[in-house]
């Protein structure tokens, strides 16, 4: 039985994606307005702080977190083999650079704290590296666990909001932020 868990999974899933795609439910039949106002209500519901960002800033954001989590799925894998310098490689995409505490900088313009806290983030995800070139198992396990907590609280505090140019231009001038310090 444990040697097809994974093809059972993977066939309960597809079906259970084929039957969401194909549903007729109420939410299918909204209308652009009717989403739209939808979105606004769940957005006031949500009581994170705003990191007001442009479209490309914010799908760019979002393709550098699903790098993170990709980078998360090797680091575990690589735990399980116990492959150090994979961990290494890993977790060095997560860490600090001065390109990434740039961008930080930059994403972060509008909302004061944000660079902060996301570099406490790519510091930290430094300790798993460091953690890797020592081959030390447990450190990692201890070092991956508290920088996913630093990325959770990250996320428990900050949301994304798309703004236009004109606003981003207002709200990064008139950001007193200063720069990130490194």
């Amino acid at each position: 039985m444990i040697d097809h868990f994974p093809f059972l999974l993977g066939s309960l899933l597809l079906c259970a994606c084929e039957r969401t795609a194909t549903s007729s439910s109420p939410e299918s039949k909204r209308t652009p307005a009717a989403t739209a106002s939808v979105g606004e209500s769940l957005d006031r519901l949500d009581l994170r702080s705003a990191v007001p960002l442009l479209p490309i800033m914010a799908n760019h954001q979002k393709q550098n977190m699903r790098d993170h989590l990709l980078a998360v799925q090797e680091i575990i894998a690589g735990l399980a083999d116990e492959d150090f310098p994979g961990i290494e490689r890993a977790a060095s995409r997560m860490g600090f650079s001065a390109s990434m505490a740039r961008m930080c900088s930059h994403m972060g313009a509008g909302a004061p704290g944000f660079a902060e806290q996301a570099l406490r983030f790519h510091h930290m995800a430094d300790t798993i590296t460091s953690a890797a070139h020592d081959h030390d198992l447990g450190a990692v396990v201890v070092a991956l666990s508290d920088t996913l907590r630093t990325c959770t609280s990250c996320h428990a505090a900050w949301k994304q909001q798309v703004v236009d140019e004109r606003t981003w231009e207002h709200v990064a001038s008139a950001s007193e932020s200063g720069g990130v310090q490194q």
